[in-house]
C-alpha cells in the first residue's frame, strides 16, 4: 500500500514540476478545468433554484400563511362562515415548536371608486395578532397600520400595481364600495401604506384592513371571524404541521395547505427540481468522462513503466490503485475551485445582487441564490463517489498490458 501511494505522488509531482509530456499535461488541464467548471454550475444551479423557490414561497405565504383553519364550506374563501375567536385548539397549536404565528383573518370582496377608475378588490381584515413581516420588508411607501383597542383603523395598506392603476396617492382617501344582503354598503378608507411583492395576481387584488371592517359588513359579532392562518418557521414542517392540526380540531372544522390552495404555483416550483437533477445528472456525467479520458491518457503514457514494475513483482491490482491514487487527486482538486468558484460567485450574486431580473415574468427584480450546506456536502460528495466508481472499470486496462511486449519493445 505505501509504495502504492509513492509511486502516486511522484507522479503527482511529475506533473506539477513540468516532466510529463505537453499532450498528457494538457488532457490533464482540460480534465481538471471540467470538473471545476462542473462543480462550480452544480453549486450555481441549485443555489439558483433553491432561492428562487424560497422567494416564490415566501411570496405566496406572506399572503395567505402556510396553513388556514375554518369551518367547513363548500363554498369560495370570501363567503366563510364565521366561528368564534375563543378556540380550544388555539394554544395547542400555538405550543407547537414549529409554529411561528397564529392570527384571525376575513375576507370581503368589494370596488375601490376613485378618481374616475375602479378596481376589484379583496379586503382582507387583520387584527392585531397578524404578522406584519412580510408586508413591512415589501413596502415601497408609507407604513403598516395598528390596531387600536378602541376605535376601528381606517387605514389600509394597497399595492403599487392598484395604486398606479387608479392614480392614488399615499394618504388619499378611497372610496370601497361592498355589497351585503343586495345593498350597496359603502365605506371610506385611507391609504396609509403601499407595498410592491412583484405577484400580480396578489398584487392585483389585496388590500389589507381592519377585521373590524369586515365583521360590521358581514353583521357578524365582535367575537366572529373567518378563520385563522397558521404561519410556520419552515416550510417544510407544512405536511407534518396539517396531521397535528387535524388531530386537535373538531369535526366541522377544515385545514387548507398553501400548496393546496395554489396547487399551480407549487406545483411549477417543483418542476423546477426536475432541471436541477438533470442538470446535476449531465455536469457529473461530463466530469466522469473527463476523468476516463485523463485516466486512459496516464495509463497509456506509462505503458513502459507498467510492464516493468509488472516484471519486478507488482500486481494489476496495486497498479490500477496507482493510477486511481492520481485520478482521486485531480478530482479532489477539480473539485475545491469549483466550489471556490461557484460559491464565490453565488454569495457575489447573493449580496450585491449583480444579475437583474424582469420582475414582471420572474416575480423579483434579481437573480436569488440560497446556499444550503448540508446540499452543497451531498453535492461535493456524491460527484467525488460518482467519478471514482466510473474510474473503477478503465482503470483495470492495466491487466490488459504484457510486461514482456512492453519490455521488448523497449
Amino acid at each position: 500500500m505505501r509504495y502504492e501511494f509513492l509511486l502516486a505522488r511522484k507522479m503527482i509531482g511529475g506533473r506539477t514540476s513540468g516532466e510529463t509530456s505537453q499532450s498528457s499535461s494538457a488532457i490533464v488541464k482540460i480534465a481538471v478545468a471540467g470538473i471545476a467548471i462542473g462543480m462550480a454550475v452544480m453549486l450555481l444551479s441549485v443555489g439558483i433554484v433553491n432561492g428562487f423557490q424560497n422567494e416564490i414561497q415566501q411570496k405566496v405565504i406572506g399572503f395567505g400563511s402556510h396553513l388556514q383553519i375554518s369551518m367547513y364550506n363548500t363554498q369560495n374563501a370570501v363567503s366563510e362562515k364565521p366561528v368564534e375567536r375563543a378556540q380550544p385548539f388555539l394554544d395547542d397549536i400555538r405550543a407547537e415548536p414549529t409554529v411561528k404565528n397564529v392570527n384571525v383573518y376575513a375576507f370581503k370582496s368589494g370596488i375601490i371608486v376613485a378618481n374616475s377608475e375602479i378596481k376589484g378588490i379583496i379586503a382582507k381584515g387583520v387584527d392585531q395578532d397578524y404578522d406584519w413581516d412580510f408586508f413591512s420588508k415589501n413596502l415601497v411607501d408609507g407604513s403598516v397600520f395598528s390596531i387600536p383597542d378602541s376605535n376601528k383603523s381606517d387605514s389600509v395598506v394597497l399595492s403599487k400595481y392598484v395604486m398606479d392603476k387608479l392614480k392614488l396617492e399615499l394618504g388619499e382617501k378611497i372610496t370601497v364600495i361592498f355589497i351585503q344582503d343586495e345593498k350597496e354598503r359603502k365605506r371610506r378608507f385611507v391609504v396609509g401604506g403601499v407595498y410592491e411583492s412583484g405577484m400580480d395576481q396578489f398584487d392585483a387584488n389585496m388590500m389589507l384592513c381592519d377585521i373590524r371592517h369586515v365583521q360590521k359588513l358581514n353583521n357578524w359579532a365582535p367575537n366572529q371571524v373567518a378563520g385563522f392562518e397558521v404561519t410556520l418557521n419552515e416550510f417544510d414542517d407544512l405536511g407534518m404541521l396539517d396531521e397535528i392540526i387535524s388531530n386537535h380540531i373538531s369535526w366541522e372544522f377544515t385545514t387548507l395547505k398553501i400548496t393546496d390552495q395554489f396547487m399551480e404555483i407549487f406545483g411549477w416550483l417543483e418542476l423546477q427540481d426536475l432541471n436541477v437533477v438533470i442538470i446535476l445528472s449531465l455536469m457529473v456525467l461530463v466530469s466522469g468522462i473527463n476523468m476516463i479520458t485523463a485516466l486512459l491518457v496516464f495509463i497509456l503514457e506509462r505503458t513502459n513503466m507498467i510492464g516493468l514494475l509488472k516484471a519486478l513483482g507488482a500486481t494489476n491490482g496495486s497498479l490500477s490503485k496507482i493510477f486511481l491514487y492520481n485520478a482521486a487527486y485531480l478530482i479532489l482538486l477539480g473539485t475545491f475551485w469549483g466550489n471556490l468558484i461557484g460559491l464565490s460567485l453565488g454569495l457575489l450574486q447573493k449580496h450585491f445582487q449583480i444579475l437583474k431580473l424582469d420582475k414582471a415574468s420572474y416575480y423579483i427584480d434579481h437573480v436569488p441564490v440560497l446556499f444550503e450546506w448540508d446540499v452543497i456536502l451531498y453535492i461535493n460528495l456524491g460527484s467525488v463517489v460518482i467519478s471514482m466508481l466510473m474510474l473503477i472499470l478503465p482503470s483495470m486496462i492495466v491487466s490488459r498490458i504484457d510486461p514482456v511486449k512492453t519490455i521488448r519493445f523497449n
